[in-house]
């Protein structure tokens, strides 16, 4: 691969790109914890069973991944400066808003503006890592923007447990809005899109080295867009986010009830106990980008070297959540719930960081759009699913077994059928495709 290198000013884009973007993702994942971290005193204080917690944990979730691919296009078309700080400050309004409501529709209706307002947020991540970074470097770029997702997760705990327990959980859900605003303004402070960069020569050479040559990165139409569609690439893809994110979502909606129903540990142990498996989590994803780019550099090619750590993390995940489901001991089962934590953001890092290299660059967003879609599927059934399966089986553990299925599946779709990316010649030819680009 050439040897060229990043400026000072890339440079500085990168880094101050990444640290906003890690303090977006962790706010919305502290954002999306709250409901979570506050159940059972919102629970009490609206009058709400199980059932309905699950459904209320849902509502985001499904508005989160119907707006996935209208959002993909969305930071494709706007660009990631504008799209992010409407996206922040939308999501922020809808947490504030959570705070002042009286009955379990209102709260539906601020936690469905919760999901539509962070639908750009990941999918910004994935377009600025491809507008900013050469393809050798995006595994761990992808690694840094989503390791705030167990991130945010594992400082909600703690953090939240203690705003709610000294502010009540109506300025808790009030205080994380404030937070998200003024991310918001540094973003759009800071944040400029390459095309308005007065990228050099020598900086442009930089950011596509080593891909084929593409056309002028603005989003396609509708036309093009669907073509994605047709290839079985995208739907490995879509089937590996589901697995593993509905993995991720049996935990962050409902480890702390875990803890507390079939563990009974008490609602201050719990607000510690559930930062652990989140905090080693942030590790996995660090070393799951660093280690698709090891195997880049090695040899195998953009898609493979992203392919295999999914593929073999999320079969892994499978396992050793089992293993937590029957383990004896309070400290036996958080040891491998973080295990499995790890391994799932691995997997998370590298079905993210195929968006970056198995697609033209004017679809990036548009492709992780898909891609999200489908994974936040599944993140909108784990939390109802599981709460049926607690409420009439009175255990975790058949929920837990189902999970584990549902990643095993995932896995295996995802090996199958993403073998190489999608080309700008592949999208623009006929309906009528050969092999050549993996369609349907």
């Amino acid at each position: 691969m050439a040897q060229l290198t990043a400026t000072s000013r890339i440079k500085r884009m990168q880094r101050g790109a990444l640290v906003l973007l890690v303090a977006g993702g962790a706010i919305a994942y502290i954002d999306r914890a709250t409901l979570s971290i506050a159940n059972p005193l919102i629970r009490e204080e609206l009058g709400l069973s199980v059932v309905d917690m699950g459904l209320l944990l849902s509502a985001f979730l499904w508005a989160y991944a119907v707006s996935q691919m209208p959002a993909g296009g969305f930071v494709d078309w706007l660009r990631p400066r504008r799209a992010l700080t409407l996206g922040l400050g939308g999501w922020s309004l809808a947490q504030i808003i959570g705070g002042l409501v009286g009955n379990f529709w209102q709260f539906v209706g601020a936690r469905l503006l919760l999901g539509v307002g962070e639908s750009p947020q990941y999918l910004t991540g994935a377009r600025v890592t491809r507008d900013w970074f050469n393809i050798k470097d995006r595994g761990i770029a992808t690694g840094v923007f989503n390791c705030a997702a167990p991130l945010g997760t594992a400082v909600a705990g703690p953090l939240l447990t203690v705003l709610m327990l000294n502010l009540g959980w109506r300025w808790m859900f009030i205080m994380m809005g404030i937070a998200g605003a003024i991310v918001a303004a540094i973003w759009l402070w800071f944040y400029r899109d390459p095309s308005d960069a007065s990228l050099t020569a020598a900086e442009h050479a930089y950011l596509i080295a080593n891909e084929e040559q593409q056309s002028a990165a603005q989003g396609g139409g509708l036309r093009e867009w669907t073509q994605l569609f047709r290839f079985r690439t995208t739907w490995g893809i879509v089937a590996g986010h589901f697995g593993e994110v509905y993995m991720l979502w049996i935990y962050t909606a409902w480890l702390p009830g875990y803890l507390e129903m079939q563990r009974h540990m008490s609602l201050k142990t719990t607000g510690f106990a559930v930062a652990i498996p989140f905090s080693v989590a942030v590790i996995g994803g660090l070393l799951g980008g660093w280690f698709s780019d090891w195997l880049l550099r090695r040899g195998l090619s953009p898609v493979a070297s992203r392919r295999y750590p999914m593929t073999i993390s999320l079969i892994l995940v499978a396992v050793f959540t089992l293993w937590a489901a029957f383990a004896e001991t309070n400290t036996g089962a958080i040891a491998l719930i973080s295990i499995s934590m790890f391994l799932n953001q691995i997997a998370s890092t590298n079905v993210w960081s195929v968006a970056t290299v198995a697609c033209p660059k004017k679809y990036t967003a548009s492709f992780a759009g898909i891609s999200n879609c489908g994974g936040y599927i599944g993140a909108a059934l784990a939390p109802t699913v599981t709460g049926f399966i607690v409420q009439y089986s009175g255990s975790f553990v058949p929920a837990l077994e189902v999970g584990a299925g549902v990643a095993v599946v995932g896995a295996g779709l995802f090996f199958v059928l993403t073998e190489k990316p999608i080309s700008e010649a592949d999208i623009g030819a006929d309906s009528e495709l050969t092999t050549i680009g993996q369609p349907v």
